[in-house]
Formats: structure tokens, sequence, C-alpha cells
């Protein structure tokens, strides 16, 4: 995507062989209200398949496609083959073991948030009781671990 200077998108452009700028889309959307209908309309590109490039480009041309750029921190994984897949999940498995932190768990991030409460993460839990990820909830409640 290009940007202008207060990160209004100004183009999208699908797998570019040169691209316009440094950034790219990662995949993280939010759409408004109505984008069911908006998908409806988009069609297969040269490539045979359905875009979300498409599908932002509808945004782009009511000049309502905006831009958040992550900085530090943020790492983004492109995992369109067997081999980026497995070295993603390899690096995520790193991370996780070596901080004791899983990452991206929606329902840590609610409870570091305040979204959700003790009672409600401890309900969480329990449905996964049996599995790492159940244990790793009911550990943020017990040692109270906020991140």
């Amino acid at each position: 995507m290009e940007l202008d200077d207060n990160n209004n998108v100004i183009s999208v452009e699908e797998k570019p062989k040169k691209p316009k700028s440094e950034f790219a889309i990662t995949g993280l959307y939010f759409y408004p209200k109505g984008v069911s209908e908006k998908v409806k309309k988009v069609i297969p590109s040269n490539r045979g398949e359905l875009e979300i490039t498409s599908l932002n480009d509808m945004y782009l041309k009511e000049g309502i496609l905006k831009a958040e750029l992550l900085g530090g921190g943020y790492t983004w994984f492109d995992t369109g083959t067997h081999d980026s897949m497995i070295e993603a999940s390899n690096m995520i498995q790193l991370v996780q073991k070596n901080n004791g932190k899983l990452i991206c768990s929606p329902e840590a991030i609610a409870y570091n948030n305040g979204w959700v409460d003790d009672k409600k993460m401890l309900e969480a839990s329990e449905l996964m009781k049996k599995n790492e990820y159940g244990q790793y909830l009911e550990k943020l409640v017990q040692k109270k671990i906020r991140y």
C-alpha cells in the first residue's frame, strides 16, 4: 500500500512485482457495517482468486480506507507456503517458550485489558482445563499476571 503523510491509503496493489512503498497490508482488517454487501461485488482476479485487495480498493475509492502502522514489537510472517508456515510456527513457539506467554491469546488479551474479570477467565480456563491453553489461562488469574 501507498500512504500519504496522514496514513491515509492512496493506493493498494495485490502482490506487486515493484512495490510503490515499503508498506504491506498484513491481513488484519476492521470493516464497517455493510461490508457483506460489498463482498458480493468482488470478482475473481486474473489469478482466479477472490482478493481482499478488491474489497480494500472499494473503500479506497470511497476515500475511507485508513492504515494503522505497527511499530516495534510486531512481526509479520508471510505464511503462504508450507515452509514459511513451519518457519513462522517455529518462531512463535520459540518466543512463547522463552517469554512464558502466549502470543495472540484472545482471552489473555481481554483479561489484560480488563474486558473480562477473574471469574470469566476461570470459566474460560475450565472449558479447556485438560490442555496447556486452559492451564495457561488459569495461571494468569492465580498469579494475577498481566502483560
